[in-house]
């Protein structure tokens, strides 16, 4: 099959390496590669500033978009004055003409709008769960008029929805040799947690699981809210708390691979939980919350622990089994399912439909 020309469109609420984009900053690289291995030609938009070796990034000036992840069901649709997204978009129309088709990473109303106006098909690759009514009415408007144009990573995600049919699943991939395998955990042993410091991811949970059976917890990640951070300490004075800040996925999977476990405890829909699939590769198993992607992505007892959601005592019972599971067995699951090559071969499949599709309305 021909290569495609691919422009991938980043988030505008951070630039790529910053980590302020979570974890679409991560997907993005893996697809990249992956669909780079294939014999792509990829290029990229996103804010000034951004990282990325080894492909065209086109970076784009203006103010950040607040992420959605701070809005509730009401919040109105807004651009700051000199938007990034804005000008992000006017860029990707510059380039239209050069692409075969555009990926759309970011979880904002503009561009899923805007899928109606661009001769080169545009689809899109939605981060999270449903949070407002105006993103589900113009994403029911994409599904409408651009069928099969909309994927979500997890079955799970999907179903936050109005209509879970929207969307096709492709879960996440990363670039497996990146990742060392940890056959044992560090002693003296401690726990990881694993990305932004931000009342979304429930860090209060695994303080309080600190506090109640002396276990040491390590956190990694951006520091996105300080002041929930010293809360988190301040109301656990009993917890075994290290912040160890925000690293490069190089270092990244160095640190947390030997922990005895990672913790997964959101308050809300995770997408897909790609730290999950991370920490398995370095041999790590993982102890989740069963909500969201990541009680998809770990298999119970085998890969770590799917414990009920916000039951800080199941969280407890798991960690005391955590020497029941094979680190082995952990790395072996994520090479199996979640390598960056398969999934570049799911998205390139998606993306060869969609345009096999546009072809027809065309002709």
């Amino acid at each position: 099959m021909e290569p495609l020309r691919i422009l991938i469109v980043s988030t505008p609420v951070a630039p790529l390496g910053s980590g302020g984009g979570g974890g679409v900053e991560l997907t993005l690289h893996n697809l990249v590669h992956g669909l780079g291995a294939r014999g792509h030609r990829v290029e990229v938009v996103a804010p000034t500033g951004s990282h990325l070796v080894g492909v065209e990034v086109h970076e784009v000036d203006g103010a950040l978009q607040t992420s959605m992840q701070l809005t509730d069901r009401n919040t109105p649709t807004e651009l700051p004055a000199n938007s990034v997204l804005a000008a992000m978009w006017d860029r990707v129309a510059d380039l239209s003409d050069e692409v075969d088709i555009v990926l759309n990473l970011a979880y904002d109303w503009l561009p899923l709008y805007l899928t109606r106006f661009l001769d080169v098909p545009v689809v899109h690759l939605i981060s999270m769960g449903s949070l407002t009514d105006a993103m589900d009415a113009v994403l029911a408007e994409v599904a409408a008029h651009h069928p099969g144009h909309l994927a979500a990573h997890t079955r799970s995600q999907a179903s936050t929805f109005p209509d879970p049919s929207w969307f096709r699943l492709l879960a996440s991939g990363i670039i497996i040799d990146d990742y060392t395998t940890h056959l044992s955990a560090d002693q003296p042993a401690y726990l990881g947690a694993v990305g932004r410091i931000s009342p979304e991811k429930g860090l209060e949970d695994v303080a309080e699981l600190s506090a109640r059976t002396g276990w040491p917890v390590r956190f990694w990640g951006l520091m996105q809210d300080p002041d929930y951070w010293e809360r988190i300490r301040t109301d656990h004075p009993g917890a075994q708390l290290e912040y160890c800040g925000f690293l490069s996925t190089h270092d990244l999977q160095a640190a947390i691979g030997g922990c005895s476990a990672v913790l997964v405890t959101p308050k809300w829909v995770e997408a897909f939980g790609n730290v999950v699939i991370e920490a398995m590769a370095t041999g790590v198993p993982v102890i989740a919350y069963d909500r969201g992607g990541p009680a998809e992505v770990v298999i119970d007892a085998a890969t770590g622990f799917v414990v009920p959601a916000d039951d800080i005592d199941a969280l407890a019972e798991a960690v005391a089994r955590i020497d029941t599971i094979d680190r082995l067995a952990c790395r072996q699951y994520v090479e199996e399912h979640f390598s960056t090559e398969a999934f570049a071969e799911r998205v390139d499949a998606w993306l060869r439909e969609v345009m096999a599709m546009a072809q027809v309305d065309r002709d």
